[in-house]
């Protein structure tokens, strides 16, 4: 038996030899070769082939054998996947352009690519392939394999060209006659693919599939219920994916036949197309729960939907706030009304959601957007609506309710066509007491002035002229100020308000700055006697009371005023001990003055009138002849209180005393040491005149001469002039004439610049710049009384002067003279206003270090009223924040909360927010933001910031939406706010990252 191979290759020499009778022995080897090769290719051993065809190739004589080694050398680096075998196959037909090969090149590369589904490079090849060249059974193959290509490329209408050709085809013409089906059904050529289904019916290949498309068409066609049958039918038997697809088209066509509650269970059962639900298939679900009543499931399905800008998106919306509210979560409601709202879809879904929004705003507030212009848009954008009564009377109540009264007073002075103007006059009234509150009196005077332009309700008639005696209070017009307070008390609108309570207080007050003693005492003692409720202010009235008699020279009455002050144990306390100490000299019971003031230097060692004390005690005691006691006292204020403005008095005092008892070498110690540390001051011409008399005495006039010439501080031989020019210029600052006393201050000075009154002369005059706007002129004046030893006038010169440099910003100027004044202050209000400035300046200069030290300070003071606790406690808050403390940040905000109006209090609501966030109380953090959003929205910067935390609260809740469409709001809505915006792009980009794993719909990029 001869072997197949052997066989095979004998035949083939036998033929090889009839067809090449004349080849040499060289020939023949190639052609052995040349088998071998096309051997080793058939059973497809395409390496060796391809190299045993390289070396026939290489070696052939023959250009038809070179020609079909190079054919099969392309070829076979084809199907190796070798790079360049495109290339080498170009290279084949362009160098044998007659080989009988070159058409059988393309259709088998080609017929290649398409059997190991590369139908793209399949497709390049047969585009080069001579049709005329193939045999009928290869042209039938080519116009299936192009068609089949050209359909899985998606280009239809080429592949019907070619596959309608194959239709009648037996080998052919069932997988054709599909595909054209097919094509036809994606076409929505619903007819032609049923009639090419149905030639198809019968091949079992396609009977899943045909199912299948059967169920879809039905529901394309509308045909929902046949749908529904069919799909129900093809379930059981179906593989994953199309039982994904079959439970969608059950869903739907139940959704669309309005049986919700059928299509819930297929609706869920739907895998999305790889992996992922769109907005639609959200919707749906979503709106199938939504009929059914379970809103808590709508919720959860509407607030997949992000970035919808579509009908499907406004309905999804709209129908999630119905949701909403169903379940009372209007805040939410209030977000997905607005979207709803804002889309033009559905102009009925528009305009009904664009109510609901106007209506929400009104009743929660708006973080956007102000109430009251959202109301007006509404008004605007729907003139003829049936709520428009409705409307209008929520806008009118709006300005109020919302308290972001700047932005209403803005609104209402273009739009004052209500049908009365009782709100203006309310908006102006809030608005006035508002930059009252901040401090700007006469802003808040302007406003008042407005409000009282509109005297429509007899209430806010009455508390608008209340305030703005108030706000003339604060400006030192103190005559406009008791006409005010007097003509609010006739004012019917003023009975049951709270302000007429401490009316008889404010009088007495306005009385009281313009020396009328008589009628303050009148209204001190009156409200003192009937008030129980304000214990402070009360026990302010008996001081006050005190002082006015003290002032009238009624002393017995005044120290029975203090005493009551005494008994009360309020913040001046003190002062009314002392101020009753005092008075008792002045009805001859020294002894008396005595005991009581060495009751006060035992009661109050920290008080800042011990200095006081301690100087009228040596003074009464010199008075009763008891030099030496008087001496001791002098010594403790010299020793205790060292930086007080009453130790060069002392110090004289001592002088005098010593040369009164002819110890005169004692007597110069003592003035030498007013002079030389107090120069400039009243005390030390006093001793150089007192130290001129005693030289005399000791006829050491000599060493008088000699001392004297070193003392420039004073002109002495100018005396008369200096103090004439002076006392011209003071008389007419006692009488109110500013204009005269300025003109008189700048003449002394430019005439004594270093006389015997220039402390005085330049403090007057830089209180006369101060209180006429002229604060920059003033600021020389301060620094000289400043820059010299300490006298009564220094302390005043160190708060105005401080004041100055803080309204402009100044910090750096200001902290010297703050640090002095803190360190300085025998006033305790001048001191905690020190301490107070210190830690807002040095928390400006980013020293916070330093602000928290000084804010612990403030707090150690038992007087400070609240706004002062509560600006230390948030600089000692914001620090803590900064550093990175937030368990004390919390605790200083916490109680920042107990007290705090405006700002402030806009600012410790968001960190309640912010804390309760970082707690994981999500709930609870947004509905403080709730609160920050009603009460506080003209504080836009901490409005912004509670919208990124209540995104994020939404996102840990599951609402994405919610949490998606606030940020987005942000970044359109807060453009000054860069840093707000720049942070919720970053979050925003993080969430729609996480959503597009789920939803097909959401672009992450966008």
């Amino acid at each position: 038996m001869i072997h197949s191979k052997t066989f095979f290759f004998v035949v083939f020499l036998f033929l090889s030899v009839s067809v090449f009778p004349q080849q040499s022995a060289i020939h023949t080897n190639e052609l052995v070769d040349y088998n071998r090769a096309l051997e080793l290719y058939n059973n497809r051993q395409y390496l060796a082939s391809q190299r045993l065809f390289e070396k026939v190739k290489d070696e052939a004589k023959d250009e038809k054998i070179e020609a079909d080694a190079a054919y099969y050398i392309a070829n076979a680096a084809i199907r190796l996947k070798q790079q360049g075998a495109d290339q080498l196959m170009e290279d084949f037909v362009e160098r044998y352009p007659t080989s009988t090969k070159r058409n059988s090149a393309f259709s088998d590369v080609a017929n290649y690519y398409f059997d190991n589904g590369n139908y793209s490079l399949a497709r390049r090849w047969y585009e080069r392939v001579d049709q005329s060249n193939l045999s009928r059974k290869e042209i039938r193959q080519f116009y299936f394999n192009n068609g089949y290509a050209y359909f899985k490329a998606n280009q239809y209408d080429e592949a019907r060209n070619y596959l309608s050709r194959v239709q009648d085809s037996k080998e052919y013409g069932s997988q054709a006659t599909y595909y054209l089906g097919f094509m036809a059904y994606e076409g929505d050529n619903y007819e032609e693919a049923n009639e090419l289904f149905e030639e198809v019916k019968g091949d079992t290949r396609y009977q899943e599939d045909l199912s299948y498309f059967e169920s879809d068409m039905n529901f394309r066609n509308g045909n929902f219920q046949n749908a529904i049958d069919s799909a129900l039918e093809q379930l059981p038997r179906a593989n994953r994916l199309e039982r994904s697809e079959l439970n969608k088209i059950i869903g739907e066509s139940y959704f669309n036949l309005g049986e919700y509650e059928k299509a819930i269970p297929y609706l869920k059962e739907y895998n999305g197309q790889r992996g992922k639900w769109d907005n639609t298939d959200y919707y749906q679900l979503g709106y199938a729960y939504f009929q059914q009543g379970d809103f808590e499931n709508a919720i959860s399905e509407f607030n997949k939907i992000i970035e919808g800008n579509d009908a499907v998106a406004q309905n999804a919306y709209y129908h999630l706030a119905q949701s909403y509210l169903k379940t009372d979560k209007k805040q939410q409601a209030l977000n997905a009304f607005k979207n709803a709202g804002e889309m033009d879809f559905n102009e009925e879904i528009k305009a009904d959601a664009s109510l609901n929004y106007a209506k929400l705003s009104y009743e929660i507030g708006n973080s956007y957007e102000s109430v009251p212009q959202v109301l007006m848009g509404y008004l605007e954008e729907y003139p003829d609506s049936p709520a428009k009564d409705e409307i209008q009377d929520l806008l009118i109540d709006s300005f109020i309710t919302s308290r972001n009264f700047e932005e209403a007073m803005r609104l209402l002075q273009g739009n004052r066509d209500f049908q009365n103007n009782v709100v203006y006059q309310k908006v102006a009234f809030y608005r006035g007491l508002e930059l009252f509150e901040e401090g700007d009196f006469r802003g808040a005077n302007e406003m008042f002035e407005r409000s009282l332009s509109e005297r429509r309700d007899p209430k806010f008639t009455a508390l608008a002229t209340f305030w703005k005696a108030e706000s003339d209070f604060n400006l030192n017009k103190h005559q406009e100020a008791l006409i005010g307070y007097r003509e609010f008390s006739g004012m019917s609108g003023a009975q049951g308000v709270s302000e007429r309570e401490n009316l008889d207080y404010n009088i007495g007050y306005a009385y009281f700055k313009q020396r009328d003693y008589n009628r303050a005492i009148e209204y001190f003692k009156r409200y003192a006697e009937k008030t129980a409720n304000d214990k402070t202010r009360r026990n302010d009235a008996y001081v006050r009371l005190g002082d006015s008699h003290f002032v009238n020279s009624s002393y017995w009455p005044a120290m029975e005023a203090y005493n009551k002050a005494v008994e009360m144990g309020g913040a001046d306390s003190d002062y009314a001990a002392f101020q009753k100490a005092i008075s008792y000299g002045f009805v001859d019971r020294n002894d008396t003055k005595i005991d009581a003031l060495n009751q006060f230097a035992r009661s109050f060692p920290r008080s800042s009138y011990r200095d006081d004390a301690l100087y009228e005690l040596g003074n009464t005691y010199v008075a009763m002849n008891n030099t030496s006691e008087g001496v001791n006292a002098y010594d403790r204020l010299i020793r205790d209180v060292p930086g007080s403005s009453y130790v060069p008095k002392a110090l004289l005092k001592q002088g005098l005393i010593y040369y009164n008892n002819d110890q005169g070498n004692n007597a110069l110690e003592k003035l030498k040491r007013v002079v030389s540390e107090y120069p400039n001051s009243p005390e030390a011409v006093q001793g150089v005149q007192t130290a001129r008399l005693i030289y005399i005495d000791l006829e050491r006039t000599d060493e008088y001469a000699t001392w004297v010439k070193d003392i420039d501080f004073v002109e002495v031989t100018d005396a008369d002039l200096d103090n004439t020019t002076y006392e011209a210029a003071e008389n007419q600052y006692l009488q109110n004439n500013n204009e005269q006393a300025m003109r008189g201050f700048e003449k002394y000075l430019s005439s004594f610049p270093n006389g015997i009154h220039a402390v005085k002369s330049n403090f007057y005059l830089a209180q006369l710049y101060f209180r006429n706007d002229r604060k920059q002129d003033a600021i020389p004046h301060y620094q000289f009384v400043i820059n010299k030893e300490r006298t009564e006038f220094t302390e005043q010169a160190l708060a105005s002067l401080s004041q100055i440099y803080l309204e402009n910003r100044r910090y750096d100027d200001a902290l010297p003279v703050l640090e002095r004044l803190a360190n300085e202050a025998e006033n305790s209000q001048n001191k905690i206003f020190a301490l107070s400035n210190l830690m807002k300046s040095h928390l400006e200069l980013e020293n916070f270090s330093k602000a928290e030290q000084y804010a612990q300070q403030v707090l150690q003071n038992p007087g400070i009223d609240s706004k002062v606790k509560n600006d230390a406690q948030v600089i000692i808050a914001r620090v803590a924040m900064q550093s990175g403390n937030e368990a004390k940040a919390k605790e200083a905000y916490a109680e920042i909360q107990k007290t705090a109006t405006g700002e402030l209090a806009a600012e410790a609501l968001y960190y309640d927010a912010y804390f309760k966030n970082k707690a994981g109380n999500y709930q609870a953090s947004n509905e403080v933001i709730q609160k920050l959003t009603k009460e506080y929205s003209s504080y836009k910067l901490y409005g912004v910031k509670g919208l990124q935390v209540m995104a994020k609260n939404f996102y840990q809740l599951g609402d994405s939406y919610q949490a998606t469409y606030i940020l987005e709001n942000v970044i359109k809505n807060f453009s000054n706010f860069p840093g707000e915006v720049e942070q919720a792009r970053k979050e925003l980009a993080r969430i729609k990252a996480e959503e597009a794993k789920t939803n097909a719909s959401v672009q992450p990029n966008n």
